[in-house]
């Protein structure tokens, strides 16, 4: 499985940015997709999850303000966020789950001036 991920930049804190992560390969192992953050010195924290059944997760950080949509093909996953504060300056990482193991996207960076 490959993952592309896409939708990064710099925005001032209030605004919106969009991530896309589409998948490609042996995708239908998979159960489900999650975008996942890091911030210089810290370790790697689940932002959301959406699975095949159609289950969503959030960080309570994120809740209210980010969304994650998907489908139960399983080949993209997107994250919209809004009312971006400088605290979710990271690094943002896609990853898709099969049974017995995952995949990682490359990162995109997210700076959220203030």
């Amino acid at each position: 499985v490959q993952l592309q991920a896409s939708g990064g930049g710099l925005v001032q804190a209030g605004g919106s940015l969009r991530l896309s992560c589409a998948a490609s390969g042996s995708i239908f192992g998979l159960n489900a997709m999650a975008w996942y953050r890091q911030a210089p010195g810290k370790q790697r924290d689940l932002v959301a999850s959406f699975t095949r059944g159609g289950s969503t997760k959030y960080a309570d950080s994120v809740k209210g303000r980010f969304t994650i949509t998907g489908d139960n093909v399983m080949n993209a996953v997107s994250l919209q966020m809004n009312s971006l504060k400088p605290e979710d300056t990271a690094v943002y990482y896609c990853k898709a789950e099969a049974i017995f193991r995952s995949y990682w996207g490359q990162g995109t960076q997210v700076t959220v001036s203030s």
